[in-house]
């Protein structure tokens, strides 16, 4: 388990103090896969470096299973490091080295033997699927098979915590959501507590169970990834939250649905966790006189559950729709009347 009480970090350049990480409050349990989302400045870089004990806070504490990382030092604190390992953006392998010596390179560090690096290595080779590709240099690489080897590297001391530091953010889509598959892959094998920061709500999504939302240093909103997707409060969390959804409640995407659609009336639904899945419009047009018509909507899905938002066009007495919309707040689906079109 991880525990940060009251972490602050800050800064003095000599002219002025600059306060990167707020008294942030945070428990991430052990086996979880936890997400830090926030904009360049937020803090969050700062906050993961002081995970690892590679900044000292200037107030508050963090602790790893238990044991203050922050108020040990030296050989001590080297050792509590081995079981914090990262891996990075732009993958900081050793371009001299194979695939197979950068993955041992740490266990070498360690003072293992060459034979049990060996097989350290050859078990982590075939962990992130790069069996054929030992002897290949970083340069051979590509982008993709470079991560699993910073991955893999970052295993190699069979760490309790993965810090993640933009681990994706280098990588085109496709990749992004493999190396995402492969964390969620490890956490459920290993049950390694991830903790990784980013700037992409996709990212957040699709692998996490909890975010916190970073601002100026503070930790602005938090919870589960599911329950923040359902109802961000900060214009922040919005903001991310949008970059999933899409923007379909904007002004433009409104009035260009009305223009579309000239007729019955726009409702946005939002559909939680095991409502994504269920017949629920199959049910409302069957036992409404209504005619329904869906002009918009996607669904995500997190580690808890889908979300989903879709837009419809009704049709139908004002009495109907009204009845309809009733019946969907009594299953737990949430409307909001966009006007009529």
């Amino acid at each position: 388990m991880i525990e940060l009480k009251g972490l602050t970090k800050v800064f003095d350049t000599g002219k002025a103090r600059l306060t990167a990480v707020d008294h942030v409050d945070l428990t991430v349990p052990a086996g979880e896969i936890f997400g830090i989302i926030g904009y360049s400045g937020a803090g969050k870089s700062t906050l993961i470096r002081l995970l690892n004990g590679l900044e000292k806070p200037s107030e508050g504490s963090v602790e790893i299973n238990g044991q203050n990382i922050t108020a040990i030092s030296g050989p001590k604190l080297r050792k509590a490091r081995q079981k914090v390992s990262m891996i990075f953006q732009h993958f900081n392998l050793l371009w001299s080295r194979t695939v197979r010596e950068n993955i041992e390179f740490p266990l070498e560090i360690a003072g293992v033997g060459k034979e049990e690096r060996r097989k350290r290595s050859a078990e982590l080779i075939e962990l992130v699927g790069l069996e054929g590709r030992e002897s290949a240099y970083p340069a051979q690489l590509s982008g993709g098979q470079k991560q699993r080897v910073g991955i893999a590297r970052a295993l190699a001391n069979d760490p309790e915590v993965l810090l993640c530091d933009e681990a994706t953010s280098a990588l085109d889509p496709q990749t992004t959501d493999a190396i995402l598959d492969l964390l969620v892959d490890i956490n459920k094998r290993l049950g390694l507590t991830i903790v990784l920061i980013t700037h992409e709500m996709h990212v957040i999504r699709k692998i996490c169970h909890r975010v916190a939302v970073m601002e100026g240093g503070r930790v602005v909103e938090l919870g589960e990834v599911l329950h923040v997707f359902q109802h961000p409060k900060e214009n922040i969390t919005k903001r991310f939250v949008a970059q999933v959804t899409e923007t379909e409640d904007s002004a433009e995407t409104v009035r260009h649905l009305r223009e579309q659609y000239p007729e019955g009336q726009l409702v946005k639904l939002i559909f939680v966790g095991d409502q994504a899945e269920q017949p629920i419009l199959t049910q409302l047009i069957r036992e409404y006189k209504v005619e329904v018509n869906i002009v918009h909507g996607n669904i995500s899905h997190t580690q808890r559950g889908a979300y989903g938002t879709l837009i419809l066009q009704l049709k139908g007495t004002a009495d109907e729709i009204s009845k309809a919309l009733a019946f969907l707040g009594a299953h737990d689906v949430q409307t909001e009347v966009m006007g009529n079109a």
